[in-house]
């Protein structure tokens, strides 16, 4: 079966699935891990990455993709720069929205609510597993700046390769997590007929309510 073909199978099994609240699991973390699984067991190519939308203080709107690498109780976790162009306007507001998609699938999750660094130790166990030029290169890269030329980065590359040669890279100060703790997730499931399912979880007074959404 080629990867077309495939896609095509994918797409025609979840669109005659639809979605109903017994479908997902009471708790819409849970469900959206399960999602994410099913993506992942799908084959798709990066079914971690995310759309990760903000404002800054001005209200001006920014979107750019991250990679997921976490998500349980507490929230969905991702790692970046603090003061990358996103963690300004994250530390600015407080608030998030993030927003999956998997068109094979027909599906997408958007998650909207407060942020919040993750603990320092949590941050230092995933830096430390990260290989270790990811590790060089959040110490050569000032996230969102201008840099003179790719030269200048790599040169920047280089010294930080010679800085910490013949020893382990620690985690930057400036580098680290997020969590979104969500305070809203819609599930979206596809149909052909553009009547999509649509399914808005709300926390209310600490319950998690269910509602349909029109699509």
């Amino acid at each position: 079966m080629t990867d077309r073909d495939h896609l095509g199978v994918l797409r025609a099994r979840f669109d005659a699935e639809g979605l109903e609240p017994g479908d997902l699991a009471g708790d819409p973390i849970v469900a959206c891990g399960v999602w994410i699984g099913e993506a992942r067991a799908a084959g798709l190519f990066e079914p971690d990455a995310v759309t990760l939308a903000t404002a800054d203080a001005a209200g001006r709107p920014a979107a750019r993709a991250v990679l997921l690498r976490g998500v349980d109780e507490r929230g969905f976790a991702f790692f970046t720069n603090y003061t990358s162009a996103k963690g300004i306007a994250i530390d600015a507001t407080g608030h998030a929205s993030l927003h999956f998609l998997w068109t094979a699938m027909r599906r997408q999750i958007r998650v909207d609510g407060p942020v919040r660094r993750v603990d320092a130790s949590e941050s230092d166990a995933y830096f430390a597993s990260r290989p270790r030029d990811r590790q060089l290169a959040a110490w050569a890269s000032d996230q969102s700046a201008e840099v003179a030329s790719r030269g200048a980065l790599d040169a920047a590359f280089a010294e930080a390769a010679a800085r910490f040669a013949g020893r382990e890279v620690p985690r930057p100060a400036h580098w680290g997590g997020y969590r979104v703790v969500p305070e809203r997730i819609e599930f979206w499931q596809g149909r052909e007929t553009r009547l999509h399912d649509r399914l808005r979880y709300e926390r209310s007074a600490g319950v998690w309510v269910v509602s349909r959404l029109a699509p």
